[in-house]
This record gives structure tokens, C-alpha cells and sequence, in this order.
């Protein structure tokens, strides 16, 4: 940051500015206005608005609005499926300044050494990183997860300089039930920032939880559960990401008088989502476009966004504040024509000037080979318990279906949609494999694996046929985790993600080029959903309803236990 009296000089005209952006409206996102005006920058500062100002240089805005730059409240970078360095690449472009993002995915794999590589990688990104520290690993007792964190652990990583807080509380049993370790970890993180996670809680439970000092929720997923949530003190952040698409249900709560109550977020959104359709940018475009005020959109994507997060240097075109703003075509277009994130103008030349981090969590997939067998579902009911899939949701219905007993095993059955669907624990543990039935794909030969699973991310497999299951999994292994697509014998399409099991080496076009062969593989196969891969990862997280499966088996998350084989 500059020196202070330098940017006084700036903003009074005493000395000409760094930089100055002439020419477009300014969003005034006080009262809707756009005006007219100079924006002056001191080095990462804006210094003046709303005057003439002279500069160093000067960059022609004509013709574009002038917004602040868009601020995900909560996501895991780790589900764009690339390193920290390529998402920057990919996002900031599209006018995301400020990223909050939680590394419990590469957590439940490596531990705190996972949560050290974002915290070192937010000093070199672009936009700006921040890091909370990931409140859940494991996020249950119900699975097998690569590591541990406790309050001590948790401890040991507060103080870095791009840290709020703790990151999403999942365990909201162990919350309002005091589990003496949730406790541990809400009283190291008193007075900071702690952000919520209760799908579906209400009631004095509700209460509990929120009078834990939990203050931002993005897992409502309907109107009626959001506003009572607001109610209740919540700042809510509507989620749109590659499997959890909530923004249609809660839009209508958005108006400009709850704007600023209200966020904006994508939690896990993939390369291919974000190139068919954007990312923040995707959100508040669709949204006016249904109805929602322009003010509240914006304020939602910015200045809210840094109000609930006390980012108290951000979310306004004002001086004093940091200089990330977005030139837009339109309000309503909301497509990014010019980004400057901290003042520097993101493109080719500032992301080559970035400085990088070594990879970390190679050879993270130690799970012993696979054998067709395993896949066996074996059982001695014929009702059995099926999770049911809600296309475009995380959440899942807990179905009952008669499956007849042959030879000892339940078969799927493609004629009733009702397939094999298996977690192995890849990290060197203990060797489980659960399996179970999954209704809601459409696939009718082959199978699909992945070791995106959250949040243990161990192998997560579903198919019909036993053969081409150990197939795909095995192959897992030999690629250091990601997604694989095998048929009647064969790997038919393939991305590996060696950091963890989690995220490419590759940039970010060859992960999207990659996942667009995927998703035909997976179609081939008669796979219905659009994004079967993330949604299959999704089926294997146990703090989310209805029913679900780790490593240890079919779990009832209403009951929080696994269910009796």
C-alpha cells in the first residue's frame, strides 16, 4: 500500500494520480445512481471519485459501467479441479476480486499441510485469497478420512494474514448437542469470524446453533428456510454452483431491502460450468434478468459480501478502498470488459508475473487393488434403503426399494434406474468398501469413479457392471485420483488430478476440454444427470440429508448413524 500521505496527495489533486479510469458511469451502490466522474488509484487504492483527476496513466472507460469487484463469499477451490494459480486465471477475468474459500477438501486428504499450501499460494495470487481455517476434518465419526484437525491443530495455523476465521461448522449436532471438541473450536474462534453450515435446521435447534456466534449460512435451499434464517440474525448466501443450485428458490428474497443481509457464492463450481456460463458474473446477470433490482444484485456480489465478512477495505468504488472494480458492458450483461484487482489490471502479463507454489499431495491414492467382488451387495433383506438423487441439489431423498437376493447379491437394475454404487478408502487406512444402491443416474452399462468425494475423498464409484467398477477404480491409482469413465473393458475417457487427488496440474482450458469429454463419456453410457461427476461426489458427504454413504456404509443423516448391514 502506499504511503499515507501520498494517497492524501492523490485524492486532494495535490499530485497526480497513479492511475485514473476516465470515461464510464459509476454504480453508486448507496442510492442506484450512475454518475459521472474520474476514478483515481494510488497504487492499490482508490484515492478520488466523482472529480477530474490527472495520472500517470489513463485508461478510456467509456461506454462501461464501473462496479466493485464481485466477492465469493464461500467456495472450495479445490472444486474448480485446478490449483489456486489457474482458478485466479480463470475467475478474476470474469470480476471476482475477492475469493473466501475453505480447503477442507485438501484437508481431509493431507491435513494442515493442505491448509499451508492456499494460506502460502493467496501471496501470489491476483485476486485476493482468503483462507479460513476448515472447522471439519473429518466432517463425521461416519467415515475415513486421509487426516485430523483439532483445536490444537486449528491453533497452529490462526494468524496468517489471509485469515477471517473458521471456516463452514458441518458437525451442527456437535454444536447444539456441545460436543466438548466443537466446543474447543468455537471458543478458539471467539470474537472472529465462524460461518455456518445447517441444511434444513429450524426451531430452538436452529437457535442453538446460531447462538454459537455462527453468522453466515449458505445451505438454505428454499425461500421459507432462508427467511427464517435471516430472521434469525443469518447473513444468507445464495449458492450456485456446478451440483448445489439454490439461486432460483431464493432469488425472490432478494430485494434491496434485504440486500444487505444477503451474499452471493458458488462453494463448488467446475471450469466447464464457468466457461458455458459464467461464474459470480453468471449469477447476477440471470438475476436481473428474473427480476432482482440491479442495486441488490450488485450489493450482494460486493459491498454486503464485505460487510458480513468485515472486509472493511472493500465492496465500494469509494476512496479509502481497495481497488478492485469491474468495467462492465451493461448492469444487466454484467460481462467484464476491464478487471483490476488491488489496482493491477488483470491479464496475461499479471498473471505471468505471479509468483507459484510447489504442488503438494502427490501419491495421495493408497488404496489396495480392487476386485469385482467387492463390488457385491450383499444382504440378507430384500428392502433395501436407495439414495435418491435431486438433480441441481446436494440434498438426497432416503427411498426404499424391493431388490430381489441372487446368488447372494443384489444386482442393479437399469430397468428401475437402480444402480451400484460403492466407496473404497484410499487413504491407506484400513482398506473399507461399503456398497449400496444409488436411484437417479440413468446409466445402463459401465461405470463411472472419481476421487473427488466429499469430504473424505475416498473412491467413489457407481455402475452396473462389476468388471468395468474395478476397472475405472483401480485406474484411479495409477493416475494419482480424479475422474474416470470405463465400458466393457476399456477406459473411455479419463482426467487426472494428481494434486491430492483433487486438483490438475493442467490449465484450466485443458481441465474444461477434458471434462467436456467426460460428460460425453458419461452420456454414452445413459447417464441423464448434468454434472454426474460432482453429484456422485456429493452422495458420499454425510452431514448432508437424506441419505448418504462413506467408506463404513449407508448413513441416515437425520439419525447422524450408520445404518445396520
Amino acid at each position: 500500500m502506499a504511503e499515507l500521505e501520498t494517497r492524501i496527495a492523490q485524492g486532494r489533486g495535490d499530485e497526480v494520480a497513479d492511475l485514473v479510469l476516465r470515461g464510464g458511469k459509476l454504480f453508486d451502490l448507496m442510492t442506484g445512481e450512475l454518475l459521472d466522474g474520474d476514478v483515481a488509484i494510488c497504487g492499490d487504492t482508490i484515492v478520488g471519485i466523482l472529480d477530474d483527476y490527472e495520472a500517470r496513466e489513463i485508461i478510456d472507460v467509456s461506454g462501461l459501467i464501473l462496479v466493485p469487484g464481485f466477492i465469493d463469499t464461500h467456495l472450495h477451490i479445490e472444486s474448480s479441479l485446478v490449483t489456486p494459480f489457474e482458478f485466479d486465471r480463470c475467475v478474476t477475468p470474469r470480476g471476482v476480486t475477492t475469493a473466501i474459500c475453505d480447503p477442507h477438501e485438501i484437508a481431509n486428504v493431507i491435513g494442515a499441510e493442505g491448509i499451508r499450501y492456499f494460506q502460502e499460494a493467496s501471496r501470489h495470487t491476483l485476486m485476493d485469497i482468503r483462507v479460513q481455517l476448515s472447522s471439519c476434518v473429518p466432517s463425521t465419526h461416519m467415515e475415513t478420512a486421509g487426516a485430523e484437525l483439532l483445536a490444537e491443530d486449528l491453533a497452529e495455523l490462526m494468524g496468517h494474514p489471509s485469515g477471517i476465521g473458521l471456516a463452514e461448522f458441518m458437525n451442527y449436532p456437535g454444536v447444539i448437542f456441545r460436543d466438548p471438541e466443537a466446543m474447543k473450536k468455537l471458543r478458539l474462534f471467539d470474537g472472529d469470524h465462524v460461518d455456518g453450515h445447517c441444511p434444513l435446521l429450524s426451531g430452538k435447534d436452529l437457535n442453538a446453533y446460531v447462538a454459537a456466534g455462527i453468522r453466515t449460512e449458505h445451505e438454505a435451499t428454499s425461500a421459507e428456510e432462508a427467511l427464517e434464517k435471516l430472521r434469525k440474525g443469518m447473513r444468507v448466501l445464495i449458492r450456485e454452483g456446478s451440483v448445489s443450485k439454490d439461486m432460483l428458490a431464493l432469488r425472490s428474497l432478494l430485494t434491496e431491502r434485504t440486500a444487505p443481509y444477503m451474499c452471493l457464492c458458488t462453494d463448488d463450481r467446475n471450469p466447464l460450468d464457468i466457461a458455458e456460463h459464467g461464474h459470480l458474473d453468471y449469477m447476477i446477470r440471470t438475476m436481473i434478468a428474473l427480476g432482482t433490482p440491479p442495486l441488490a444484485a450488485y450489493r450482494a456480489a460486493s459491498l454486503s459480501a464485505a460487510e458480513a465478512f468485515g472486509l472493511r477495505d472493500r465492496g465500494m468504488i469509494a476512496p479509502g478502498k481497495r481497488a478492485d472494480i469491474v468495467a462492465v458492458d451493461s448492469l444487466e450483461g454484467c460481462h467484464a470488459q476491464l478487471v483490476l484487482a488491488g489496482g493491477v489490471k488483470a491479464g496475461d502479463a499479471a498473471f505471468a508475473a505471479r509468483g507459484t507454489v510447489a504442488p503438494v499431495g502427490r501419491a495421495s491414492v493408497k488404496a489396495p487393488k480392487l476386485a469385482p467382488q467387492q463390488f457385491r451387495a450383499t444382504g440378507n433383506r430384500e428392502e433395501t434403503d436407495v439414495i435418491g438423487i435431486r438433480e441441481g441439489q446436494i440434498l438426497t431423498d432416503h427411498l426404499r426399494e424391493t431388490i430381489a437376493i441372487e446368488d447372494g447379491d443384489k444386482r442393479p437394475d437399469t430397468a428401475r434406474d437402480l444402480v451400484r454404487i460403492a466407496v473404497a478408502e484410499r487413504h491407506g487406512k484400513n482398506g473399507n468398501v461399503a456398497t449400496g444402491f444409488v436411484k437417479g443416474f440413468g446409466l445402463q452399462a459401465g461405470a463411472i469413479a472419481s476421487t473427488v468425494c466429499h469430504d473424505h475423498h475416498n473412491i467413489a464409484c457407481v455402475g452396473v457392471d462389476y468388471d468395468d467398477m474395478a476397472l475405472a477404480a483401480n485406474r484411479l491409482s495409477e493416475i494419482e485420483g480424479g475422474f474416470v469413465v470405463a465400458k466393457g473393458g476399456e477406459i473411455l475417457a479419463e482426467l487426472a488430478l494428481p494434486v491430492a487427488g483433487l486438483m490438475s496440474l493442467a490449465p484450466f482450458e485443458e481441465v474444461r476440454d477434458r471434462l467436456v469429454e467426460l460428460r460425453a463419456a458419461a452420456q454414452s453410457l445413459g447417464v441423464t444427470l448434468e454434472e454426474p461427476f460432482l453429484q456422485l461426489a456429493f452422495l458420499a458427504l454425510p452431514v448432508i440429508p437424506s441419505l448418504k454413504i462413506t467408506d463404513r456404509g449407508m448413513v441416515d443423516v437425520l439419525k447422524f448413524e450408520i445404518i445396520p448391514g
